[in-house]
């Protein structure tokens, strides 16, 4: 059975109009004055022209002027030529989708410096549109209210127009739509990431955040066409982006240390991901990242394209985490470690010191991420691991930066000594 939503319904303007209408005369069917109202997202019964006629209902509203007559129908059918929205009774929707087109575009664009930043900020205002329009269709009032002497009465801003709620006000409201936890968490996680940006100046966090931000553009996309339709989505109006570069494991490496994040920014991912179940932080709908890899076929249409998405759980996707094991999970003994950061010039940092650190942090807890695993019984460990020891020792160079003007300092043995390196 069809539910009739509350949010159709005529509106104001259009309400005026119909009274127009039927003063002038040329519409003496309440069927065909529907007609001029009627579209695809909003379904209108005649009988709300009929108690217009009869006067039953809105005789508090002035019918509209001959000229505002005239000018609704010079105009009509006033629509995006895209969808068919209507451009005026659409206005949410259409500037829902054309906002995220324009973040996404936006970020596409290239000299930009402040990428990320731009997308973050007109993103949100997709969002809060796409979910105005969805409380509009269900007639859900999302303006900003206080009480006054008892009576509930509408916010306003200090030029007197409405106040609507923001994002944040939209996804704690109880009739929120639908939002799966994950697409939930990655707009929280961007709201957070706005409120440190919007007043200050960043730098380089465009490649620390676009996984959250390829998550943001197809949870987008999932949302619009569940809660208005396919034929609104935005793969076909939003080309896959191409560039001319390609980057080395070791080169983003090196491009991340470079630009760092700056402190606020760092601690509020930081403290926003520390409330996350690895689950939650695993989500493709908080944070998207696909492979890229060479596609290899017998047949030429086979291998066009660039990127191929392997549903998880495939089996075609058990092969694939099999095939890149080897790469993505390059284990490292603790004696490499060592003799890795002392290469670094890290001369003070030793197999103690190894062994005081993963303790100290617990780094064998599997949901630390550090992908210590048992080998006979040795245990290896994962980059992730590597790069937080470098971090411990960029953090204190006075503590691995070793002296250097006692010549007669007994050499550390640690690295090599088969014994202590079975016993971290």
């Amino acid at each position: 059975m069809t539910v009739r939503r509350r949010g159709n319904r005529l509106e104001r303007w259009e309400i005026a109009l119909v009274k127009a209408m039927i003063d002038d005369g040329r519409w003496p069917s309440d069927q065909d004055i529907l007609a001029y109202f009627t579209r695809p997202t909003r379904s209108v019964n005649h009988r709300a022209i009929s108690e217009i006629r009869t006067g039953a209902k809105h005789t508090a509203i002035k019918a509209a002027s001959a000229e505002e007559l005239d000018s609704f129908l010079a105009a009509w059918p006033e629509i995006d030529r895209e969808t068919g929205l209507s451009l005026r009774g659409d206005e949410l929707l259409i500037k829902a989708r054309e906002a995220m087109i324009a973040a996404v575009q936006t970020f596409n664009s290239g000299g930009l410096t402040f990428r990320a930043e731009l997308f973050i900020v007109t993103a949100v205002i997709a969002w809060t549109y796409l979910l105005h329009a969805w409380f509009k269709r269900e007639g859900i009032d999302y303006r900003h209210t206080r009480n006054e002497d008892g009576k509930k009465v509408v916010s306003k801003t200090p030029s007197g127009a409405e106040k609507y709620w923001e994002l944040a006000q939209c996804l704690k409201h109880a009739r929120c739509p639908p939002v799966e936890p994950g697409t939930k968490a990655n707009l929280l996680f961007l709201l957070e990431l706005r409120h440190e940006i919007e007043h200050r100046s960043t730098n380089r966090i465009d490649d620390a955040v676009s996984a959250k931000l390829q998550a943001c553009c197809i949870n987008f996309n999932d949302a619009i066409k569940t809660l208005f339709g396919v034929q609104y989505a935005l793969e076909r109006r939003l080309p896959i982006a191409l560039q001319f570069v390609t980057f080395s494991p070791e080169q983003l490496a090196i491009l991340k240390r470079a630009g760092g994040l700056p402190r606020n920014v760092e601690s509020m991912m930081d403290e926003f991901e520390r409330h996350l179940t690895p689950e939650q932080q695993a989500d493709p709908r908080y944070a998207f990242r696909v492979f890229m890899v060479h596609k290899t076929a017998n047949r030429a249409p086979n291998a066009d394209l660039a990127v191929e998405i392997v549903p998880p759980g495939s089996e075609v996707a058990e092969k694939f985490a099999i095939a890149l094991k080897e790469v993505e999970k390059k284990k490292y003994l603790p004696g490499d470690i060592v003799k890795l950061m002392r290469a670094e010039g890290w001369t003070g940092f030793n197999m103690e010191s190894h062994t005081r650190l993963w303790k100290r942090l617990d780094a064998r807890n599997p949901a630390k991420g550090y992908g210590a695993i048992a080998v006979g019984k040795t245990w290896c460990w994962y980059e992730p691991w590597l790069n937080r020891v470098r971090e411990e020792c960029e953090q204190h160079p006075e503590q691995y930066r070793a002296k250097t003007t006692n010549a007669t300092k007994e050499p550390d043995r640690s690295a090599s000594d088969p014994r202590l390196l079975e016993a971290s």
